[in-house]
């Protein structure tokens, strides 16, 4: 049966209910149903966009993505580290990995570009390889096309940085890659980018094979991620150890590298491997950098994120930013606390204080306390997953969404704004893992109150342990169509 219901999570006879809905209150009717198309996809295919420094990756991003405004909804402190943004090219929406902001780092260029190619081929459907065709191709050019090669994706090679009919001959010279048809493009002006986008389209699958879920009944799959030396490997010992049998190692395709089957709590769960690219010698100024790409590699591949937290520091701006790439995600969180054991009363008050403060934002996460290398509280994490896993999976049916949204709307109406007051006036949940909400508005709902419903939707119908995506459409005005 097929499990991605065309109505996102609505069954048939919902549907027909809330688009009758949608119609009395005069919304448009192809605008609700885009809506809900929306927000209730699946996973969307992964573009990736690679090549050695200054080629214009990120222009070519920005151009592809900047087709829709406010696609990018960068929250303060992630712009830099942000990865993944969603963009639509003739009605099919996809993620494009932009690898174009790893490249600050010190590492030996020849290091990071097949650093990013190794990540890019391990998150994506298919990949794009810009190429300066002004320059034509380097040595590190051809180093890339021997790991997408290995890698067998679908790949499209633009040659950028043609601005006219002279640089066309350029761009033909990249033949000699062997890549296929080279697509002359200038991201800086976006001459071209239209075709190279009809190509992209032609490469990515319409809906990506699922990385993970339990179609099969296979086991669920977590990523432990932290920073380096938090005690991830110890804890993944302590976990295996603890109930002596790790099921068994596979290996064999590139997108899990080694990923274990552990026994825990009576239930057999694929813990991902976190060192999915391999760790080069001699780089340990970069060690850093690859966590990352090794970090977002794994949150990919998961469905519930575990992020271990070195409780003897203080919490981390790079604590945060791992907590913020698994809910920008969308994946199902826990925060174990490890070392605990290891607190004097002081710590433990001022850390509590932190928490408060610094984990506001996942406030909603379950928490463990544990020690990785005792074993302490180890029995606590399967209940945690659980419940993390089960709110990821959470879907209110329509009509009780819409009976609680009514009651929260006339006990706390949107503030009067120029002289108008917003109302929302119904909603549907269009998707789950993670939970996606379509919410129907007389007009703009600006963010505080949004913050305030998804906090009410929490409390009423438990989401623990998972981020909420909501998303508001505003009727448009009919004025002289009647």
């Amino acid at each position: 049966m097929n499990d991605q219901h065309e109505h996102g999570a609505l069954g048939d006879a919902e549907y027909a209910e809330f688009m009758e809905l949608a119609a009395e209150e005069g919304f448009d009717i192809e605008d609700v149903e885009a809506a809900i198309d929306e927000a209730g996809h699946g996973p969307l295919p992964a573009l990736a966009v690679v090549g050695r420094p200054n080629v214009g990756k990120s222009t070519l991003v920005n151009r592809i993505i900047g087709r829709r405004e406010a696609v990018v909804q960068d929250k303060p402190g992630v712009t830099r580290d942000r990865v993944t943004y969603e963009a639509e090219w003739a009605g099919r929406r996809f993620k494009v990995v932009d690898t174009g902001g790893w490249e600050q780092d010190v590492l030996g260029l020849d290091a990071s570009v097949a650093a990013q190619a190794e990540f890019a081929i391990e998150a994506a459907d298919a990949v794009v390889f810009v190429v300066d065709a002004t320059v034509g191709a380097t040595d590190t050019d051809e180093a890339v096309v021997k790991l997408l090669r290995r890698a067998g994706k679908p790949v499209v090679l633009a040659a950028n940085k043609v601005d006219g009919m002279s640089g066309e001959s350029d761009a033909a010279v990249l033949w000699s890659l062997g890549l296929g048809e080279p697509f002359p493009i200038s991201a800086l002006h976006g001459r071209g980018t239209g075709d190279l986008l009809d190509e992209i389209l032609k490469a990515l699958p319409d809906a990506p094979p699922q990385r993970f879920g339990t179609a099969l009944g296979g086991p669920r799959r977590i990523a432990l991620i932290g920073r380096p030396n938090v005690g991830k490997s110890s804890l993944l010992n302590q976990v295996a150890k603890e109930e002596r049998v790790v099921v068994n190692e596979q290996s064999g395709t590139t997108r899990d590298p080694v990923d274990e089957l552990i026994e825990l709590g009576g239930i057999t769960w694929k813990f991902v491997d976190t060192a999915g690219i391999r760790r080069r010698v001699h780089l340990q100024e970069g060690a850093d950098y690859y966590a990352s790409l090794r970090t977002a590699a794994a949150v990919e591949k998961a469905e519930v994120a575990v992020v271990l937290i070195d409780t003897s520091e203080s919490i981390s701006v790079q604590d945060q930013r791992i907590i913020t790439m698994a809910v920008d995600a969308g994946r199902a969180l826990v925060i174990a606390y490890n070392k605990w054991d290891t607190l004097d009363e002081e710590r433990r008050y001022y850390l509590e204080r932190e928490i408060e403060t610094e984990m506001q934002q996942v406030a909603w996460a379950p928490r463990v306390n544990v020690s990785a290398l005792t074993g302490r509280h180890m029995e606590k994490l399967v209940p945690a997953i659980e419940t993390a896993l089960a709110g990821w999976e959470t879907r209110v049916p329509t009509g009780r969404l819409n009976a609680f949204l009514g009651e929260l709307v006339a006990a706390h109406p949107h503030p009067i704004r120029g002289g108008k007051q917003p109302r929302i006036l119904f909603g549907t949940q269009a998707g789950t893992k993670p939970p996606r909400f379509v919410l129907f508005a007389s007009g703009f709902i600006e963010a505080g109150y949004r913050r305030f419903i998804e906090r009410r939707l929490r409390e009423e119908f438990g989401f623990e342990g998972t981020p909420i995506h909501i998303s508001v459409r505003v009727r448009e005005k009919r004025g002289r169509k009647k």
